[in-house]
Parts: C-alpha cells; structure tokens; sequence
C-alpha cells in the first residue's frame, strides 16, 4: 500500500487506527531520535497522530508520501516543544484525547523500537521510491558501493546510476521538507 493507500486510510474516519499502526514505529524511531526521552517521545507521537487526523485533508499524496508527511508534522511538534519548554496538547484537548500516563514497561519499549528501527525507518522512506532509484541509492548511500561496480550489476552505465542515485535523493528531500 503506498501513497494512494495511505490517502484512503487518512479519509476513512474509521481506518485512521491502520494508519496510525502502519506509520507509528517510523514516528516513534524519528521522534525518540530528536527527543531521547521516552515519556516526552510518546506525547510528541500523540500530537503528531492528533495532528495529522485533523488536518489529514490537508494531506496531498502527489506532493509526497504520508511518512514524510507525519516526520514533518512530528519534526514540528518538537521543535515546538523546544521553544515551549513543552509539548502541546491542542489537538489531542480538542479532540478528547486522554492524557496517557506510560508504563515502565511502555517506556521500556519506546526505547527498544528507537534503538532497534532505525533501519526500519530507512526502509521505509527508501519504499516510496521507484525500485530503480531505490536500488541505486540503496547500494550508493547506505553501503557506499562504488558507481562502476553498482552499474556492472544493474547492467546500466555509471552516468544512469549517478542519475538515480541524484533522483532518489531529491525525491528523499522533497518529501521531508516541512
């Protein structure tokens, strides 16, 4: 399921929870990041989801995939909890969401996806790429294989690989823009 799919969940009311499931660890992962904290982490990715189910008509997929959509949301969220001293509760108040009051074994867990999904969170960006693009940034970026040898196995040129590698990259930095 990718874009189209992430749209159809966002506009059914009732589908918004397989949203949340599909794209929770990437947030939690992005947000634990930034943050380091446990408790403050699961109030960002509570704010972040609130966020995202009111303005979620709001959300064009042609501009770029739901994930990127939800970091920049997420990215938001903290930068105005930094400022605040914070984080703000508006639209989960507004929406009638509880106040959650995590566990230690919930902490404990926020701290193991973070640690253990950064690769996961790649992954899953690299998805909504074109599987060419993917590849070559795959092979270039992450395991910094040379362009000559990466075009030999593709059986492209290195220029066609450069190409995609520049392509896959860009598509990667519009879909993070806030």
């Amino acid at each position: 399921m990718g874009r189209d799919g992430d749209a159809k969940l966002l506009r059914d009311d009732g589908a918004f929870g397989a949203f949340y499931r599909r794209h929770e660890r990437a947030v939690v992962t992005f947000v634990g990041r930034m943050v380091g904290d446990p408790e403050v982490t699961i109030d960002v990715v509570a704010e972040t989801f609130a966020r995202a189910y009111e303005s979620r008509d709001a959300y064009r997929p042609e501009v770029g995939g739901a994930r990127a959509w939800l970091l920049g949301i997420a990215r938001h969220v903290v930068l105005a909890a930094w400022r605040e001293g914070r984080v703000e509760s508006e639209m989960r108040r507004r929406l009638g969401m509880r106040v959650l009051e995590p566990s230690e074994q919930t902490l404990r867990s926020v701290e193991e996806a973070v640690l253990e999904s950064e690769g996961a969170v790649v992954e899953a960006w690299l998805a909504d790429l074109p599987a060419d693009q993917r590849e070559a940034v795959r092979r270039r970026v992450l395991a910094e294989e040379d362009y000559g040898v990466i075009a030999r196995d593709l059986e492209c040129s290195p220029a066609v690989v450069r190409q995609r590698v520049s392509r896959g990259i860009a598509a990667l930095r519009r879909d993070v823009k806030p």
